[in-house]
């Protein structure tokens, strides 16, 4: 089935309502790898009820609330999913994270851009999270996707639907200012994907390897919460409170078992970041950036 741009636009998900407990903050946070030193005070505030400050949640878990579930294997979408990547992801914050709570999600496709029959197209989801209690908004997620074999729709429909490719954030052009090195559990994957992502890429072997992957890769948001990890580590002290926001490009896959080397630049309240799997010199995240505020 080809992929219609119309279709896709137009259609509809219906609320996800999410009811989570600090129990399910604390599995993120493992998911993400805090927990690896678990002696340190500033990874237990994220993973252990009994924190003297109480329980924190890393900012990314906003990426899971509310979440639709992997629907582009649905036959009516026209994707190829077996061979979509996850390309970018951002959110925006507007208050800070409960360690429990009830949330809605409202997601929507709100573009489709064509890079060529050969090239394949990205898709922008969003996904508004909001308390279902007040109806007040929690955060903004936006999800970007390459659909590696669906390319070429724009040359009967027009390349372009709906919001603009936002500019990717610029790396400063001089020595990062830290690295951070942190490992990921041989069963990585396995454990990030009870946050809610199941699609079969992270776990069956098979569903990889027609992907084009040697074996089951790790989730990119599961990298991207690794590498606020190393901002909370090295530069925030483990307090994420002063997070606002959060942008990063997926550009190569992450094997679990693998090390994240992440690099990182102050300038004033933007921390940027780039992410290598330290054991293949592959950058696996680029054009990344934390706000502070």
């Amino acid at each position: 089935m080809l992929l219609d741009p119309r279709s896709l636009m137009n259609r509809s998900f219906v609320p996800v309502e999410h009811a989570y407990s600090a129990k399910d903050s604390m599995l993120y946070a493992l998911g993400c790898g805090l927990g690896a030193d678990p002696i340190a005070p500033g990874q237990l505030r994220y993973i252990y009820e009994g924190a003297p400050d109480g329980l924190q949640v890393l900012p990314t878990q906003a990426n899971v609330l509310g979440y639709t579930g992997f629907w582009a294997d649905q036959p009516d979408t026209g994707i190829t999913w077996r061979k979509l990547l996850h390309a970018e992801q951002s959110i925006m914050l507007y208050r800070p994270l409960a360690a429990e709570g009830r949330v809605i999600g409202e997601t929507r496709v709100v573009g489709l851009h064509d890079k060529g029959i050969d090239k394949g197209a990205l898709m922008l989801q969003e996904r508004r999270v909001v308390d279902a209690a007040s109806g007040a908004l929690i955060a903004t997620v936006t999800q970007t996707t390459m659909l590696r074999a669906d390319g070429g729709f724009g040359r009967i429909h027009g390349a372009t639907h709906g919001v603009p490719l936002a500019a990717p954030h610029a790396i400063p052009d001089r020595a990062p200012d830290h690295v951070c090195d942190l490992p990921t559990l041989c069963q990585a994957a396995l454990l990030y994907r009870l946050n809610g992502d199941l699609n079969p890429l992270h776990a069956d072997p098979i569903v990889a390897q027609a992907a084009g992957f040697s074996r089951p890769i790790l989730h990119g948001l599961a990298t991207m919460g690794m590498a606020l990890h190393a901002v909370l580590k090295i530069v925030l002290g483990y307090d994420a409170t002063a997070v606002r926001g959060m942008r990063v490009r997926f550009t190569a896959p992450m094997l679990p078992g693998e090390t994240l080397r992440t690099e990182l630049w102050q300038d004033g309240s933007v921390v940027s970041l780039r992410g290598m799997a330290l054991e293949r010199g592959a950058v696996v995240l680029n054009a990344g950036r934390v706000d502070l505020g």
